[in-house]
């Protein structure tokens, strides 16, 4: 009888196990059938190396060391685990690993402000192809990457990750970024899904925004990303959004994204914990990140009290799964951790020589022949900067600096200078190394103080140098906003070195180049006079310095556009007034130990509307230092008259390019648009489509068209809650840049049209 029973618990075992389904790409609904309340809770909640499900085996749970997250493996159902690893800039993952001396860098690529900047759709997919091809060989499923939050305001820490003032550009360079990346067969995951537009207080602070400027400006990039680019991910910001956080907002996870734009990937939280779990997951979020083990209780637990549906958490389960099929640890894939990082390296300087931006050019100044006699300035020349800080790092083999480009490059460096910085920076490291709590942490890398030079020592310079390079750095990243004194303006130091640098070498007929290598825009309109020449490279990753050798030397001639604009002043920007600029962490504390709500750090008023950028200083006639798609060349082009066509949804944009200088180059076209008066107030042109032309030599042509279509054309109607295109009259503007316009032509929309939707955004008043 024993015997019977054994055989019997034996072959009934058999059965249950057999009768387990193991997760395919056919067979979805059967695995969430088939999955328990625990293990459905498991799945939307990161987190397996802190606590591993019952039962999973080793093999199950996929870890990269140095990624910042990872998904639940459940091996009842053969459902692995997978890895969500930090972007934009490459992949950030641990250069070194536990058993092994083997190293595994990532390639530095420029950031995502310097790809912006190209106006160059191709070359952003090349570059994100190469970068996903590094994802997917160290063994990650996800980049968490691209950021793309407008540039709201100069200040922001994170800018340098993110693309640009406009959400047409933003979104065309995000749908790129995508592409490239995905076509790898690994995800991406767009953010700060969304008005995450300042570092400071930014887990708690809130955005009131009105559903005008919030569709038109700060949804727009998005939803631009979404429908072309096709995202694995999106990842719901920290902060609130007229007075609930994005992460348990349904109208922006669930109405927006889903119902209105056909998004049908997953939606992450930013790396937090926010207590109302179950809002999150009832709002449409379907994945908790990092995770912890309470998340998963607060959705079991409110699933048997009521206050969550099955039916809703079975709703991001299946989302879950869909995504788990995609991903290379689901199908097997055996990464190599041996990417082919010296052809990447070339790609990053490719882009960057592409991408950088010629601001200043007097009497042709650049390009230089090459075997100049240089004096260089300023402490970044040497610890230059490739990228930001915080997630937006990437631990590369070697970053490139301006002495040794130069050098490369067949320029003679003065050896007095070099010695000098040298030493300088050799012992400003020493002292932050015997400084208890400094040195560079994950959030904040100390930069090395600007050196004085003495006027006499310049003088000296002067005499045996053929001319002056001055570099400037700033750099800046997550957790913290830049400040307007000593980092949007020139500190006295850095004043003073340009000013005797300027004044004595052009005494003797020399030229002065400045290169700016920065991570956010600074004020140039007071000092630029000082500078024949200036360059501006952004942070161009770990070979940028070498692009800025090609393109002094005329290797590769520039031609980036400014992504933003460049005020005179700090306050020009309207946002400006609405933003934290001066905050040092003050707290004013009210009765009973209350804290009273801070303006712009507890929350923040965009009273400026759709007036971000351009939109507002061409509209206000705003002097600027330099306009929105500015940048120079060492040619010249010639626009032909324009031709614009109707098409059924909108009309056809045609003009021919033609290369009236004597050196091969590229131009882009930037085509913007005035809409009939009538209705809303309108900005006198808004971005509505752009193009950049191959290579061309002297005297070659090309024709670029590009296609604008009716939906694009219109603005958002808060009262009606839908977009509106009036019938009319339409300007069509061909430009190099915003006050640039070479030619125009018309374009008639017969009949008015709109396109209504289902979510609102009204402000909310939550008592801050």
């Amino acid at each position: 009888m024993k015997r019977l029973f054994t055989i019997l618990a034996f072959v009934g075992t058999a059965v249950f196990s057999y009768a387990q389904p193991k997760l395919a790409s056919d067979n979805i609904d059967e695995v969430l059938k088939a999955m328990t309340l625990q293990e459905k809770a498991t799945l939307l909640v990161g987190g397996a190396k802190a606590a591993m499900v019952e039962g999973v085996t080793s093999g199950m749970i996929a870890q990269v060391p140095g990624a910042a997250g990872n998904t639940r493996p459940i091996e009842r159902l053969g459902i692995p685990g997978t890895v969500l690893a930090d972007g934009p800039a490459g992949v950030r993952i641990s250069p070194t690993r536990q058993g092994t001396d083997k190293t595994f860098y990532a390639t530095g690529f420029p950031v995502g402000t310097l790809l912006a900047s190209s106006w160059d759709i191709d070359l952003v997919e090349k570059v994100t192809t190469a970068m996903g091809n590094e994802v997917l060989e160290y063994g990650v499923d996800v980049l968490l990457a691209p950021g793309m939050n407008i540039h709201r305001n100069p200040l922001c820490g994170r800018n340098f990750e993110y693309f640009s003032e406009d959400p047409l550009l933003s979104g065309k360079m995000a749908a790129a970024y995508v592409r490239g990346i995905q076509s790898n067969g690994v995800g991406t995951s767009i953010k700060h899904y969304a008005a995450n537009n300042q570092e400071t207080n930014r887990n708690e602070n809130d955005s009131r925004i009105s559903p005008r400027a919030l569709r038109e400006i700060y949804l727009k990039n998005f939803e631009i990303a979404v429908k072309e680019g096709k995202p694995w991910t999106v990842m719901s910001s920290y902060n609130k959004l007229n007075g609930e956080y994005t992460q348990q907002k349904e109208e922006l996870l669930t109405t927006t994204l889903r119902d209105e734009w056909g998004f049908d990937g997953i939606v992450m939280t930013d790396w937090g914990s926010k207590e109302n779990t179950v809002k999150s997951a009832k709002s449409g979020n379907d994945l908790m990140e990092p995770g912890n083990q309470r998340e998963i209780d607060r959705i079991v637990n409110a699933v048997k009290e009521g206050t969550l549906s099955e039916a809703e958490i079975d709703r991001n389960v299946r989302n879950m799964l869909k995504y788990v099929v995609k991903t290379p640890h689901f199908k097997g894939y055996k990464n190599s951790d041996a990417p082919d990082l010296k052809a990447h390296a070339m790609v990053a300087r490719e882009a960057a020589g592409e991408s950088l931006v010629l601001l200043r050019n007097e009497k042709e100044t650049l390009p230089l022949k090459g075997n100049e006699k240089v004096a260089l300035y300023g402490v970044t020349s040497i610890d230059f900067i490739a990228g930001g800080t915080g997630s937006g790092n990437v631990n590369k083999a070697y970053v490139v600096n301006m002495e040794d480009a130069l050098e490369s490059a067949g320029f003679t460096l003065d050896k007095t200078l070099k010695n000098y910085y040298k030493n300088y920076k050799s012992y400003d490291d020493a002292l932050k190394a015997l400084t208890p709590g400094a040195g560079r942490s994950f959030f904040n890398v100390p930069r090395i103080a600007e050196s004085s030079i003495p006027a006499a020592a310049i003088s000296k310079e002067a005499e045996v140098n053929d001319l002056a390079i001055v570099v400037l750095g700033r750099n800046a990243g997550e957790a913290a906003d830049r400040k307007q004194m000593d980092d949007f303006e020139l500190t006295s130091v850095e004043r003073e070195l340009l000013q005797n640098v300027s004044t004595t070498f052009r005494a003797k007929g020399k030229k002065v180049i400045v290169i700016l290598n920065i991570g956010g825009v600074i004020e140039t309109a007071s000092w630029k006079g000082l500078a024949d020449a200036i360059i501006l490279p952004w942070s161009p990753g770990q070979e940028g310095a070498n692009a800025i050798a090609d393109v002094m030397t005329g290797k590769v001639n520039p031609s980036g556009k400014l992504p933003m604009t460049f005020p005179v002043n700090f306050i020009d920007h309207p946002s400006s007034a609405n933003f934290p600029y001066n905050y040092q962490g003050q707290q004013v504390r009210m009765p009973f130990g209350r804290r009273a709500p801070q303006k712009d750090v507890d929350y923040t008023d965009y009273s400026e509307g759709i007036w971000v950028g351009y939109r507002h200083f061409v509209t206000r006639g705003v002097d600027v230092s330099y306009p929105f798609g500015y940048g120079l060349s060492y040619t010249s082009f010639n626009y032909s008259t324009p031709v614009v066509k109707a098409s059924s949804d909108g009309f056809d944009a045609s003009v021919t390019i033609t290369n009236t200088g004597s050196v091969a180059g590229k131009e882009v076209v930037e085509v913007y648009v005035q809409a009939p008066d009538g209705g809303l107030e309108k900005p006198v042109r808004e971005l509505r489509a752009f193009a950049k032309t191959r290579l061309l030599a002297p005297g070659e042509s090309q024709t670029l068209t590009m296609h604008i279509d009716d939906y694009s054309l219109a603005s958002f109607n808060d009262a009606t809650n839908s977009w509106e295109a009036p019938a009319g009259v339409y300007d069509v503007m061909f430009g190099g840049n915003v006050c640039d316009i070479r030619r125009s032509a018309p374009y008639k929309m017969k009949k008015a049209k709109t396109w209504s939707v289902k979510a609102s955004y009204p402000i909310v008043d939550n008592g801050i």
